[in-house]
């Protein structure tokens, strides 16, 4: 599936930004235009079932074969978030970026062992109030809250049943296709300190942004732009 896109800057520097579950090209309204202003042309896309691109049937590897279909190989770097690292990391040998960031990426799903109530549980964030998002990210700034609500408007929640064996799954690369980072949140939903060092141990560097929720780049937009150095 061709899928929609929104760009900033240009140039034959490219980077690529994917997004996490239920948000959509939207959520890197400040990265974008940041790494843009670095000489950068920023591609974001919305994946299936998120924002302005069609619906269809869902799974991990779908949404890896719609960012190949989509996407540019060769870029200098592709961002993947939550949803969208595990997308990219299934996607990756493909798109052959020359560096790959993983923003606190779906490889572990918490399920029911972890307390938490799988896919359901996810399908229901579709009713959020601004109220309930607010509560749940006090670190975002109100303009992101209204882009959630926004986003959560358009989004198909059946992406979340997609991903229904990926619960309480470990979904750790074996290793780093390309030089790779693991950005993590303190402390992650998705990450365990374990799952961290052995990350470490398989070659991926890793690196916590203190204090920042799952969505890193909303909480912490200068902690995840510091985090970057060195990959950006």
């Amino acid at each position: 599936m061709r899928l929609h896109t929104r760009t900033w800057g240009a140039g034959d520097r490219v980077a690529l930004l994917i997004h996490g579950i239920m948000a959509d090209h939207r959520t890197w309204r400040r990265v974008g235009p940041a790494l843009a202003a670095r000489g950068l042309r920023v591609i974001a896309v919305d994946l299936r079932g998120h924002g302005a691109t069609a619906r269809g049937d869902y799974s991990a590897r779908l949404f890896a074969d719609d960012l190949v279909e989509t996407l540019p190989t060769g870029a200098e770097v592709a961002v993947g978030h939550s949803l969208g690292g595990l997308a990219l990391s299934l996607a990756v040998e493909r798109l052959a970026p020359r560096r790959a960031v993983y923003s606190d990426p779906a490889w572990h799903l918490p399920g029911p062992e972890q307390g938490f109530g799988g896919p359901e549980a996810l399908a229901a964030a579709k009713t959020l109030s601004r109220e309930e998002i607010t509560a749940m990210n006090p670190r975002w700034e109100a303009v992101d809250v209204g882009i959630e609500l926004e986003t959560l408007a358009v989004w198909d929640e059946n992406t979340a049943f997609g991903l229904a064996s990926a619960f309480g799954a470990d979904l750790l690369p074996a290793r780093p296709v390309v030089p790779s980072l693991v950005q993590l949140a303190e402390p992650s939903p998705m990450i365990s300190a374990p799952d961290a060092a052995e990350l470490a141990r398989r070659g991926f560097e890793v690196r916590t942004v203190k204090g920042a929720g799952h969505t890193i780049h909303r909480d912490d937009f200068d902690g995840f732009i510091a985090s970057l150095d060195g990959w950006i």
